[in-house]
Order: C-alpha cells, then sequence, then structure tokens
C-alpha cells in the first residue's frame, strides 16, 4: 500500500505562487508515477501534471510553462510548484501514485486533497 499526504494549499492573490506537497510512504519502492489532479465542483478531476519514476514530466496544457512537478527522492515527496496564478487555477488539488502490487497489477493511491483559491 502506498499513502499520500498533501499540504500547501490556501489562498493566493493572482500572480501569486504557491508551492504544494505530497509526502508517500508504505511501499516506496513500488510506485510507478506521481501525479497532480485538480477538480472544482460540478467537474471531472483533471490531470495536470505527471512524474513517472524514470522519464520526462508532462503537463496539461493549461498549466504548461506555469507549474511545476519535481521530487525529492530523500525525502520521499513530490512537489507542484505554481507560478503565475490566475483564478481560474482555483480548485481543489489532489496527489496521485500509481504503484505495482505483488500480483504485479497496478492501483492508485489518492492524497486528502487540498485547497487552493486565487482570489484578490
Amino acid at each position: 500500500q502506498v499513502q499520500l499526504v498533501e499540504s500547501g494549499g490556501g489562498l493566493v492573490q493572482p500572480g501569486g505562487s504557491l508551492r504544494l506537497s505530497c509526502a508517500a510512504s508504505g511501499s516506496i519502492s513500488r510506485i510507478k508515477s506521481m501525479a497532480w489532479y485538480r477538480q472544482v465542483p460540478g467537474k471531472q478531476r483533471e490531470l495536470i501534471a505527471h512524474i513517472p519514476s524514470g522519464g520526462s514530466t508532462n503537463y496539461a496544457d493549461s498549466v504548461k510553462g506555469r507549474f511545476t512537478i519535481f521530487r525529492d527522492n530523500a525525502r520521499n515527496t513530490v512537489y507542484l510548484q505554481m507560478a503565475s496564478l490566475k483564478p481560474e487555477d482555483t480548485a481543489v488539488y489532489y496527489c496521485n501514485a500509481d504503484w505495482e502490487t505483488l500480483l504485479g497489477g497496478v492501483k492508485g493511491s489518492w492524497g486528502q486533497g487540498t485547497q487552493v483559491t486565487v482570489s484578490s
């Protein structure tokens, strides 16, 4: 099992920056990739940034050039650095990890979500 705990959300003004953290615990060595999603009421959860265990990062067009996903393996933590924030970035942000089970399947774990509000 993999457990995820997010932190770092809050209220920020348009144009501001914020960094979200996602600390992983449990079967760390089985993680294949991690990602950040976000969701607003009435809409589907949206994948915005993805970082595989080996390979390049990927971003949704809506955040490309403004958000950066990166990891600190020593702390088992993945971050989402957000810059040039816009009101439309307001959402609940979720961390996700895809990990390999003992039987060779893949499961997903989610964090509890952290609210980001961009408003003046």
